[in-house]
C-alpha cells in the first residue's frame, strides 16, 4: 500500500511511502488489542481504594440485643454490617492492578491497531518539520492544511521535540508521542494518525524483526 507524502502546507511533494505490509497489512488480532488496551487501561489505575472493615471502625462492642427472638438478622455490636454507619463486608483494599503480557503480544497488538488504521485509509504521512519556537498557532495551520481540524489527531514523531510538543499541547483531541512510545490505546484512541517519514521508518525498525 502506498501514501503520498504531504508537506506541513498539505501540498503532495510528489514522494510515496510504501506502508510495509508486515506491519499495516496484517489482519488484525482483536484478541491481543484487548489484552494490550485492558493492562495499558489497568496500568493508569492508582488503586489506592480502601474502605473500613468491622475492625477498623471505631465504636462499643457492645451486643445491642439478644441472639434469638427480635425477629430480625443477628447482630452483634454497633459495627456490624447489617446496621447502618456499620462496616462494609469485603471492601475494596489497596492493590495493583498490573499484570504481565508478553513482548510478542504487545507489538502484535500495536502491529493490528496500525493495520486498522491502514484499512480506513486513516494514516496521513508528512515530511519531517520543526518549529523554530513552540507555536499553537503554527500547529493550528498545519492541523487546517491537512484537513483534520476537529478529528481526534495524534501526531507520531521519530524523537522528542520539545517544540512541536509544546505548541500542541493547548489543543483538545490532539496528542504527539514519539514512534518507540507508540503504544495500542493511543493509535485506536485517535481518528487520525499524521506520522512523518523518519517517524514511520522507526516504526518499521521496532515492529518488523
Amino acid at each position: 500500500m502506498e501514501v503520498n507524502v504531504l508537506n506541513i502546507k498539505g501540498e503532495d511533494t510528489g514522494r510515496k511511502v510504501v506502508l510495509n505490509d508486515a506491519i499495516f497489512g496484517i489482519e488484525p488480532n482483536d484478541h491481543a488489542i484487548y489484552l494490550d488496551v485492558k493492562q495499558f487501561l489497568a496500568n493508569q489505575r492508582q488503586g489506592t481504594h480502601k474502605s473500613k472493615e468491622r475492625s477498623e471502625i471505631s465504636g462499643s462492642t457492645r451486643k445491642l440485643g439478644r441472639q434469638k427472638g427480635g425477629g430480625g438478622a443477628r447482630r452483634g455490636d454497633i459495627n456490624s454490617p447489617v446496621l447502618v454507619g456499620g462496616a462494609r463486608v469485603f471492601g475494596p483494599k489497596p492493590r495493583d492492578y498490573w499484570f504481565k503480557l508478553n513482548k510478542k503480544v504487545k507489538a502484535l497488538a500495536r502491529r493490528s491497531a496500525l493495520a486498522y488504521k491502514a484499512q480506513e485509509n486513516n494514516i496521513i504521512v508528512i515530511e519531517d518539520f520543526a518549529f523554530e519556537a513552540p507555536k499553537t498557532k503554527e500547529f493550528i495551520n498545519v492541523v487546517n492544511n491537512l484537513k483534520v481540524a476537529g478529528k481526534k489527531l495524534l501526531m507520531v514523531l521519530p524523537e522528542a521535540n520539545k517544540n512541536v510538543y509544546l505548541s500542541a499541547r493547548n489543543l483538545e483531541r490532539t496528542n504527539v508521542a514519539i514512534a518507540s512510545a507508540l503504544n495500542t490505546y493511543s493509535v485506536l484512541n485517535a481518528e487520525t494518525l499524521v506520522v512523518t517519514e523518519k517517524a514511520m521508518k522507526a516504526i518499521e525498525e521496532t515492529l518488523v524483526k
